[in-house]
């Protein structure tokens, strides 16, 4: 693996959620998933009952997460992104790789919550980050 794709995985085990892009019937869409990362490639959980995973299983997909959601102080960490670009291949994890997961939703859009799992093969890794000079200071002009 290179430099940044262990730099992108190392960043993906800081967040535990990201968002799939691919397209289905010819137009685009994003889902929200669960990712684990399991002997070197991408392994989401998402709700079977959209058929995402469907549209998905061969196809190439974009995964990507970041920690836009954090505050950025002083000495606190920078803003990152992380994408994975790759065929995506319907898995059946075994029970105790389902575990690293942890507990699910109980219900997704008012229907109750079953996972279905999507293996990426990244081919493209991609990192971003976003540094902040502390001495900055956030203001408004009148």
């Amino acid at each position: 693996m290179s430099s940044e794709e262990l730099q992108a995985i190392e960043l993906l085990g800081r967040v535990r959620y990201g968002r799939l892009a691919t397209s289905m019937r010819a137009l685009p869409f994003l889902s929200v998933a669960r990712h684990v990362v399991i002997d070197g490639h991408v392994v989401l959980r998402m709700h079977s009952g959209f058929g995402y995973h469907n549209a998905c299983d061969g196809t190439v997909v974009a995964y990507g997460a970041d920690n836009f959601d954090t505050a950025v102080q002083g000495g606190g960490d920078d803003l990152w992104a992380v994408q994975f670009t790759g065929t995506a291949e319907i898995v059946h994890p075994s029970a105790g790789r389902r575990e690293l997961f942890g507990d699910g939703p109980a219900r997704v859009n008012g229907e109750p919550f079953d996972p279905a799992y999507l293996r990426i093969e990244p081919h493209f890794v991609s990192v971003h980050t976003l540094d902040f000079d502390a001495s900055q200071t956030i203001g408004h002009t009148a």
